[in-house]
């Protein structure tokens, strides 16, 4: 390739950019491998420090440095390309031998290369209108977004990291050293032999503070320090915003036309980088930036010439007025303040707008008005303060469970009296006491509380432990258990109340609740069997009653059948006996009127009731040839029939 430019009216082979390119190239290269290698290899080393301790500052430190290695190995990438542009222009026969080389192989190849070379070229012709040194710097910076993005954690706490850490800490300042020797190089370039120097510096300050920093964190770095755990997560930012808008310029730098006559410009070039400078000057960055890029120059408009001048003194008055402003104090409806003039306690204020001096002459003192704080008598080691909400519809959560095989949080294991015969000995209970307190409503008790009491809940915690001891001393298992759990509350929160009273704290006890009093979760087995057998006691009991129930009222049972099948007889008896009454009665009456003829109808009568299934033949010796028989037909009906059932017919009698 053979390019014949004229630049700003003289030979590209005369300009001090064009002589220097190769050189430049060559060193670019250099930097780029040994950067590039060292930002590869911090990302493998967290990798692996993630697998077996994930969630350490190693993460964060190890990864933030290896990010702005490749940060920085991109833009020395992208310089490069510049720079071998320059050389190919003022050595092109270098180039044409190259590519004649190129066909000569590509002529001796088969058609199978060929193929395969076709094949190639179409997947590289849009890579060629693009460039691919766009797509080695977007994917530079993408690797180092993500990198970055995957260690972020704001919740890390602090960790010794020993000799190690020092180690590892001492190394990083060294590469930071070795930066700081290449940043001052491309600093004293000038323009004219190297116009991408002083971009290229900008980006590797952003290395050398991000290795610095990192640093900074794993030698202060400690089990009881959190900020260096946080600092090396934050900054994070440096090099992350620097690749987020290198990356941003790399996908704008497609919709840029490519030419390979015209001079290209280097696509890593940073605004937030420029910004790290002394002294901090933004918006001459910014001025400088659009007169570069759009040609609109700031200075020309008068309105941005008295912005700048009077900037100081409006600054002055603003700080002037944020000053006297802040002796202004907004205390809320639920709070109270202490207004302090030349750190002297004057006056308690109430909610409202109030004002006085300003700071540091007069302070306000935040104080509580009127609410209400529950306090445990002892918390376990290992409970924490923040606990994820059980659902509404779920299971109970474990804290729920009043089993006394089961320690609480909130369970003070207490000495107490036991007594057994004559002889005194001790036993101990588990107990969970709380407190309802509130700092009290008068201006004293805000005093008080406030410049008596350093820390409120510790103070009741120390003091109903104190009470507890003294109070229990006296007391027995059975005391315990049976009595009254709101009278036993009442005693130990007015004892709380005047040993708080006494120390001058201003602090109200409204309310103490004992939630439980049981046996420690030690002793469990023994009062489960106490239990089990109390339980298998009344089981046998119920069960016994169960059956002398039963019994009784099976008898009852009897008895009220017998009864009721004696009272049945005796009533049919006594019917039977009247109806036999009535009808002697009946009778007597009967033959008292007829005489003989009743008596002769009663016998026929009985006589047909006797003979009603028989078949009689009836031989009267009063019967004789010369007389015919006489048969009552009055209990026949028509039709008569001799053979007939005794049912439906009477059988004849003689009269």
């Amino acid at each position: 390739m053979r390019v014949d430019l004229d630049v700003e009216g003289a030979a590209p082979a005369s300009l001090p950019r064009f002589q220097r390119a190769n050189l430049q190239a060559r060193r670019l290269s250099r930097l780029t491998y040994v950067l590039g290698s060292m930002g590869v290899l911090g990302l493998v080393v967290s990798l692996f420090v993630d697998l077996f301790s994930p969630n350490s500052l190693w993460t964060a430190v190890l990864t933030n440095s290896a990010a702005s290695l490749l940060v920085l190995a991109s833009a020395l990438q992208s310089a490069q390309v510049v720079a071998l542009w320059r050389a190919r222009v003022i050595a092109p026969d270098d180039a044409l031998a190259a590519n004649a080389d190129e066909t000569v192989e590509a002529d001796e190849q088969g058609w199978y290369d060929r193929l395969l070379g076709r094949i190639g070229g179409a997947g590289t012709s849009m890579v060629g209108q693009i460039g691919a040194p766009v797509f080695w710097l977007a994917g530079w910076v993408l690797l180092a977004l993500i990198s970055i993005s995957m260690i972020w954690n704001m919740g890390l706490i602090g960790s010794d990291v020993g000799l190690v850490g020092s180690i590892v800490g001492g190394l990083l300042l060294l590469i930071g050293f070795g930066l700081l020797v290449l940043e001052r190089q491309f600093s004293n370039e000038s323009e004219a032999s190297w116009p991408e120097a002083e971009q290229l510096a900008q980006i590797t300050r952003v290395a050398i503070g991000t290795l610095v920093i990192a640093a900074f964190c794993l030698f202060f770095s400690s089990v009881d320090r959190v900020w260096p755990a946080r600092l090396a997560v934050l900054i994070g930012l440096l090099p992350g915003l620097v690749a987020l808008e290198l990356f941003i310029r790399a996908l704008l730098s497609i919709f840029s036309p490519r030419n390979e006559r015209l001079e290209p410009r280097m696509v890593a070039s940073s605004f937030v980088a420029g910004l790290l400078r002394w002294p901090p000057r933004p918006l001459m960055a910014l001025q400088n930036e659009l007169h570069n890029r759009f040609g609109i120059d700031l200075r020309q408009i008068w309105a941005f010439t008295y912005m700048r001048r009077a900037f100081l003194p409006v600054l002055a008055v603003i700080v002037a007025l944020g000053w006297a402003l802040s002796g202004v104090h907004e205390i809320p409806m639920q709070g109270r303040g202490i207004y302090e003039r030349f750190g002297k306690p004057v006056e308690v204020m109430g909610p409202g707008l109030h004002a006085g001096l300003p700071w540091p002459f007069g302070t306000m003192l935040a104080v509580e008005n009127g609410v209400v704080h529950e306090l445990a008598t002892s918390v376990s080691e290992g409970a924490t303060s923040e606990q994820a909400l059980d659902p509404a519809e779920g299971p109970p959560p474990a804290v729920a469970n009043r089993l006394w095989d089961a320690t609480h949080i909130n369970d003070k294991s207490q000495v107490i009296a036991s007594g057994s015969g004559d002889k005194q000995s001790f036993q101990i209970v588990n107990m969970d006491v709380r407190f309802v307190y509130r700092v009290g409503l008068s201006d004293e008790a805000a005093m008080a509380a406030t410049y008596n009491s350093a820390d409120i809940p510790s103070l009741i915690r120390s003091t109903a432990s104190r009470v507890l001891v003294h109070d229990f001393a006296s007391r027995t298992l059975d005391e315990l258990l049976g009595e009254q759990r709101t009278d036993l509350a009442a005693d130990i929160g007015d004892a709380v109340q005047r040993d708080l009273k006494k120390l001058d704290s201003g602090v109200e006890i409204l309310a103490t609740v004992v939630e439980s009093i049981h046996p420690p979760a030690g002793a469990a087995n023994a009062y489960h069997a106490v239990q089990a057998a109390q339980i298998s006691a009344q089981a046998l009991i119920s069960r016994e009653r169960g059956a002398a129930a039963d019994k009784a009222n099976l008898a009852q049972l009897h008895a009220s059948i017998a009864h009721d099948q004696a009272a049945a007889n005796s009533r049919e008896t006594m019917a039977t006996a009247q109806g036999a009454d009535l009808r002697f009665t009946a009778e007597q009456q009967g033959y008292a009127k007829a005489g003989q003829a009743f008596l002769l109808e009663q016998y026929l009568s009985q006589l047909t009731l006797g003979m009603t299934h028989a078949k009689l033949l009836v031989l009267d010796h009063r019967l004789g040839g010369t007389s015919a028989p006489t048969i009552d037909l009055r209990s026949f009906t028509l039709p008569v029939d001799p053979s007939a059932s005794p049912k439906s017919a009477e059988q004849p009698s003689a009269e």
